[in-house]
């Protein structure tokens, strides 16, 4: 749901798990409408992990998390020191592939550290989010790597555009990339307990409205952050097929998902919601 209700409790019956890329209408993304775990009368939370969950191959497997939050990290420094050198080495202009895999890397880090670090109950093995939607979500990175190999290695002389527009596409791109990460882990660290990876359906008495931070500045800030992200990865990468067909699917994906969480948004907090969207947009084009 949009990312705004901060509940004191788990309230949802339909729980799916998330996708950072959603392939199509049914899949889900972060329902960025944000839940607290819920509490019992003692105050213990009743969404504590298990001694047992730690164990290797279950839900919160300290041997899986350290084995992903490692190859992350060997990703993200073979990947930075890579484009680095070949920045600094060379002139060509592989390096996006490079920095590509690095932003990836610590998109995906990022994604289980705010988790582990403001919601400590939900930081599950899958909160790193590597399986999510699979495999939709790998291939589309994959074809965006092959269109900038492409592109760079068998059409070297061909141009798109004006080497002028192409570097400003380029510093775009990655103020796109910066930009939409801070925000989305903004809104993540944000939301403490309130965020969560799965879908919540139904509202708790303990759920209350969220409109400060950055959700006084925008709607559904996980959204915005990973649309931008997603097309400031493609603009980095210097692709045009990839660049529409991302943008396509996340805004298709965004403007009808926004739309079923805003009706059940309504449905919970009424005027108070309906006050909030009006002075609160999406930045997302013609969604919300």
């Amino acid at each position: 749901m949009a990312a705004n209700i901060a509940p004191n409790g788990v309230h949802g019956v339909h729980h799916a798990r998330t996708s950072p890329f959603p392939h199509a209408i049914s899949s889900s993304l972060d329902f960025d409408h944000r839940h607290t775990i819920s509490t019992s009368e003692n105050g213990s939370s009743s969404a504590a992990p298990s001694f047992r969950s730690i164990y290797p191959n279950q839900s919160m497997s300290l041997s899986g998390i350290a084995a992903r939050a490692f190859l992350l990290g060997t990703a993200f420094s073979a990947a930075s020191l890579t484009t680095l050198l070949t920045l600094l080495l060379t002139s060509s202009p592989l390096w996006r592939i490079s920095f590509f895999i690095s932003a990836l890397s610590l998109f995906h880090f990022l994604e289980f550290w705010t988790t582990a670090a403001r919601n400590t109950p939900q930081a599950t093995v899958s909160a790193f989010l590597l399986t999510a939607n699979w495999p939709a979500y790998h291939i589309a990175h994959a074809l965006g790597c092959l269109e900038c190999l492409v592109t760079h290695t068998l059409f070297i002389n061909r141009r798109w555009a004006p080497s002028s527009i192409a570097s400003i596409t380029c510093l775009l791109g990655l103020a796109m990339v910066a930009i939409g990460q801070i925000v989305r882990s903004l809104a993540m660290l944000h939301a403490g307990t309130s965020f969560n990876h799965t879908v919540q359906t139904r509202k708790a008495d303990s759920h209350i409205l969220v409109t400060t931070g950055v959700y006084g500045l925008l709607r559904h800030p996980s959204y915005f952050g990973f649309f931008y992200w997603g097309l400031g990865t493609q603009l980095v990468l210097g692709n045009t097929f990839c660049l529409v067909g991302f943008a396509f699917v996340l805004w298709r994906f965004f403007r009808s998902r926004v739309w079923v969480e805003e009706l059940k948004l309504v449905e919970f907090f009424g005027d108070e919601y309906v006050r909030y969207r009006g002075r609160v947009g999406t930045m997302i084009p013609f969604v919300g």
